[in-house]
């Protein structure tokens, strides 16, 4: 991992990372592709969207073009969950109609609500402190690195002693809280939603399979959330015929490999561990360090 990424990065020494990049339509696809395998995945699809590129020479594409390239995800785990978003949606309302407050459905459906509340709010206040976060020093590789680093070691912990004996038709509301304020650690590019959710659900003492698939739920309305607001602000700012082809051709591809990755994801924890993730990133973030060392990038 190490010498192929210094290998990589090797024949672009010099590469200009110091803004968003325009993206040509190949590099959409395989922006989407990125997005799409590493969005569910616990490995950070940020991180893989900042050094990816990089990695190619092609600079960074930028939060809004990631962000918004985010909705192809969405789209894909509304489709792949769609039948239990119905039946938590249509339980909950029935369950307040009833005043049946301990229903399973209710108390997923208030937990995603809850759950949602803390990376919208230090969404909103890292938007009103760090308007220009694209560059902020959070963005850096080093600072990816580290969070891939630390987030491995988390990770393994939980899978460690996490107690594994809960199962999906288990969750309370207070799952929901907590992933939720895990959920918020994910706004540290490199942290990863997904990994910092699924870690949550195994200190929780969740399976594996029923901790992704509620990260997968909680996770619905931030991602939304997230893409649209960043389309607001590229439609906004108006952006070339290129640029929207770009943008298309990078959220379909988002689309498919998401839905692709969902699906992998959820079987493969229900018969695996998650230690594949946790070295996969422990490398990661030690190969990008290493690079940086080494000179072979420049620390952007």
């Amino acid at each position: 991992m190490i010498a192929l990424l210094d290998t990589i990065l090797a024949q672009t020494p010099a590469a200009d990372v110091s803004g968003p990049a325009q993206i040509n339509l190949l590099q959409a696809i395989v922006l989407g592709i990125v997005q799409g395998l590493t969005e569910f995945l616990p490995i950070s699809s940020t991180a893989h969207l900042k050094v990816v590129p990089i990695a190619l020479g092609w600079g960074d594409p930028g939060v809004a073009y990631t962000a918004v390239i985010q909705l192809g995800s969405i789209v894909a785990v509304l489709w792949y969950f769609w039948k239990d978003l119905t039946t938590i949606t249509l339980g909950a309302v029935d369950a307040v109609m009833r005043r049946d407050y301990k229903s399973q459905e209710f108390q997923i459906a208030l937990g995603i609500v809850l759950g949602t509340i803390p990376i919208l709010f230090f969404g909103l206040l890292i938007k009103a402190l760090v308007p220009d976060f694209d560059r902020s020093p959070l963005r850096s590789l080093t600072s990816i690195a580290i969070a891939s680093i630390v987030m491995s070691l988390l990770l393994a912990t939980a899978e460690k002693i996490g107690k594994r004996n809960r199962t999906y038709e288990k969750l309370t509301v207070s799952d929901g809280i907590f992933m939720g304020l895990a959920q918020a650690i994910a706004l540290i590019p490199g942290c990863s939603r997904s990994g910092s959710t699924l870690t949550a659900g195994l200190f929780m003492g969740l399976e594996r399979a029923a901790a992704a698939r509620f990260s997968f739920l909680l996770g619905i309305p931030a991602i939304t959330l997230a893409g649209l607001v960043e389309l607001k602000g590229a439609l906004g700012e108006g952006i070339s015929d290129a640029g929207v082809a770009a943008l298309i051709v990078g959220t379909i591809s988002a689309f498919v490999f998401s839905y692709l990755s969902i699906a992998w994801l959820i079987k493969f924890l229900q018969t695996q561990n998650t230690w594949v993730f946790v070295w996969y990133r422990l490398a990661f973030g030690v190969a990008i360090l290493t690079a940086i060392a080494g000179g072979a990038v420049k620390n952007a």
